[in-house]
């Protein structure tokens, strides 16, 4: 917890490129709902509408006026995200104004969720980029005055950020977005994943081109690649990291069952030896599926709260509409449904096959599925 002190520095734990904050009841449960959209925000609020679950979270709580946390926020994030009045924004911010060319990017975002304002910083900072990113993943209107727009390409930082992709590291971000700005050749390839990522309404540069595969895109040996994908890279294709990102969408869905009382360190690591056996990221699971007599588990629990995941459950009638090539009685006269994880994965998924039918664990059960966002988007 930080406590807020006149003439004393705060101590805050930064571990996203942005900072979220807010200091309202409604403005709290917004930001809680925020970062579950938008993988890139470490969320600060006022300790007296805390939920209980904040460090589970990673949830920062502050006792004090918001005014003595700015400044540390200013130096240490790309970013401010504040769901704040935009006048008192301005008050707060223009003693620690410095420099445009240096200056973090300050968007405003108001009570309820309806505006998303470029307010500082808008070309150099990207503020501007980041306003219409996190207004559509939040379903707001972004707001930006500047009189000229914004370069019509990809924001190589904030690429897929509307739809939850997270990048696997941050190392080349700063040379593709070069390549990108200074209309190099640049290789997109996407396994998985949402397809309408191109968000303007003028076509894609020519110097921004599709590839099928990892093995087309190595072959025109691009000045800059990046990589869509939910499966870990073979060793043939590091080298489009060169000067490469890659992207996780929230593409996979773990369909488990368990034994009543089986710990999140048991089905945690379940989960971690499956898919490192099945070679896909973790950073691409978007949920854990189960049925209606496990939404009190837990373990199922706590595990997704810790990796914000989603939590589903389905009726037996649910899962029994869903195709099994092993059904089980067994299962049957305990829960009502023939299977438990491998319909569950595919009701979420909307997928027509299992990456991974069934594992069996100690105490656990584990179906992987990959998400039809062909069918998810219609």
């Amino acid at each position: 917890m930080i406590n807020l002190i006149e003439g004393e520095i705060p101590k805050i734990r930064v571990t996203k490129p942005y900072a979220l904050v807010a200091i309202t009841k409604h403005g709290v449960a917004n930001a809680r709902a925020y970062a579950e959209k938008f993988p890139y925000v470490d969320v600060y609020y006022m300790k007296k509408f805390a939920y209980g679950d904040e460090e589970q979270k990673n949830i920062q709580l502050f006792d004090g006026t918001v005014r003595l946390l700015l400044p540390a926020l200013f130096k240490q994030y790309k970013a401010m995200i504040l769901i704040i009045s935009l006048g008192a924004v301005v008050r707060m911010i223009a003693p620690i104004l410095e420099d445009k060319k240096t200056d973090p990017a300050v968007l405003v975002v108001d009570d309820k969720g309806q505006f998303v304002i470029s307010v500082l910083s808008g070309h150099i900072g990207g503020a501007n980029a980041l306003t219409q990113e996190f207004a559509e993943a939040i379903r707001a209107t972004p707001i930006v005055t500047t009189a000229s727009d914004v370069q019509k390409t990809i924001p190589v930082d904030l690429f897929g950020a509307r739809f939850g992709w997270v990048w696997d590291s941050e190392e080349k971000l700063t040379s593709v977005s070069a390549s990108v700005v200074n209309e190099e050749h640049v290789a997109i390839v996407q396994e998985t994943g949402e397809k309408d990522w191109w968000m303007h309404e003028t076509p894609m540069p020519e110097t921004l081109k599709v590839y099928e595969t990892t093995e087309d895109a190595i072959a025109v040996k691009p000045h800059a690649t990046l990589l869509i994908t939910d499966r870990l890279i073979e060793a043939h294709e590091e080298v489009l990291l060169e000067n490469g990102v890659i992207y996780r969408p929230k593409s996979l869905v773990l369909g488990m069952g368990c034994n009543r009382g089986t710990s999140a360190a048991e089905i945690e690591a379940l989960i971690d030896e499956t898919l490192v056996e099945l070679k896909l990221s973790k950073k691409s699971v978007k949920a854990i599926a189960s049925i209606d007599l496990k939404k009190d588990e837990q373990g199922f629990i706590e595990v997704a709260s810790k990796n914000q995941w989603q939590f589903i459950t389905y009726s037996a009638v649910e899962l029994n509409e869903m195709p099994l090539r092993n059904p089980s009685e067994k299962v049957f006269q305990y829960t009502g449904a023939y299977g438990v994880c491998e319909p569950a994965a595919l009701r979420y998924s909307k997928a027509k096959d299992w990456i991974l039918e069934k594992k069996k664990g100690a105490n656990a059960t584990i179906s992987v599925a990959r998400i039809n966002f062909e069918e998810v988007e219609q």
